[in-house]
């Protein structure tokens, strides 16, 4: 582990403890008012780019939720990313990860449109799922006004935003569309058993603890036995085929690497392309801290590559 990791986890570990006996509307408001000087300390100025506009989409519940839209030039039949943030369900929002949509978006050439489902425990599983299948839908039907090609739509997203993004890619296949022609796991949420090795190795003091993912998962779950939904924990899917080719990187010193690495192996004995890449000297939530982290510039590069 480099020097600037270990120093960065000692600013972590002393000034930012969750305090799990909290309500999450709490932690979530500590944590929005924290997030200026976080983003601060782990990234660089925001990209700017030709618009970027907030637009209310509507639910099957009749509810409406917020996306971002993100457009790197005023041309017309991009690529589009379609991003789920991370955030265990329960916190962050797409203010937590406008650099990182920015970045992506800069790299790519591409339109991303962030999705800000809703969370629990105000929201349980599945609502979030739901969410982001029903935006991904409204995202397709409307995806000239948006600047984007149908043919060219990518899911994407971080943490549990990575179950988000491969949950989609299974439903849109199981529901006839809509058609994705790539997906995008980074360190992704995959099983919520919570009894992989890497969970009780980086139990604690990797700013991703086994406590709070624990936390996470009692405010997510409606009843016990959605922990083996495979709609929560996507390592369980019996059937893995006829899936979009898939980017999972993982990091090393993350209890969630080992879930990472057996979805991306299961995907690959089901017959999808898959690249996998562990990246070193990196925690949880790397990709949100490039001033930190050259590993956070370098996947982003690789997922360039694999987008293109």
């Amino acid at each position: 582990m480099n020097l600037k990791l270990r120093s960065l986890l000692w600013f972590l570990n002393t000034f930012r403890k969750d305090d799990l006996t909290l309500a999450p509307a709490k932690i979530r408001k500590a944590n929005a008012k924290e997030l200026p000087r976080f983003l601060k300390m782990l990234d660089f100025k925001p990209i700017e780019l030709a618009s970027i506009r907030d637009e209310q989409i509507t639910m099957r519940d009749g509810e409406n939720i917020r996306i971002r839209i993100y457009n790197p030039t005023d041309q017309k039949d991009l690529p589009i990313i379609i991003f789920y943030h991370g955030g265990g369900f329960v916190t962050r929002t797409i203010e937590s990860h406008d650099l990182v949509c920015r970045r992506l978006s800069h790299l790519n050439k591409s339109v991303v449109v962030s999705v800000d489902y809703r969370l629990a425990p105000e929201y349980k599983f599945p609502i979030p799922h739901q969410d982001c299948y029903d935006a991904t839908v409204w995202i397709a039907d409307n995806i000239d006004s948006l600047g984007g090609n149908s043919d060219e739509i990518t899911v994407m997203g971080d943490s549990a935003g990575g179950n988000l993004a491969t949950v989609v890619s299974i439903l849109s296949r199981d529901h006839n569309g809509p058609k994705i022609k790539n997906q995008v796991l980074i360190y992704p949420t995959v099983d919520a058993r919570l009894n992989h090795p890497s969970i009780d190795k980086f139990s604690k003091g990797y700013f991703l603890t086994k406590p709070l993912m624990q936390w996470f998962l009692n405010h997510y779950k409606d009843k016990e036995e959605d922990i083996h939904n495979p709609l929560m924990s996507p390592l369980l899917t019996e059937n893995l085929s006829d899936l979009p080719p898939a980017f999972v990187c993982t990091a090393a010193f993350d209890p969630l690497k080992d879930e990472g690495a057996a979805y991306a192996k299961k995907l690959k004995a089901a017959g999808n392309r898959v690249v996998f890449k562990e990246y070193p000297n990196v925690i949880h939530g790397f990709i949100n801290m490039p001033k930190i982290s050259k590993e956070c510039l370098v996947a982003h590069d690789d997922i360039a590559e694999f987008l293109s």
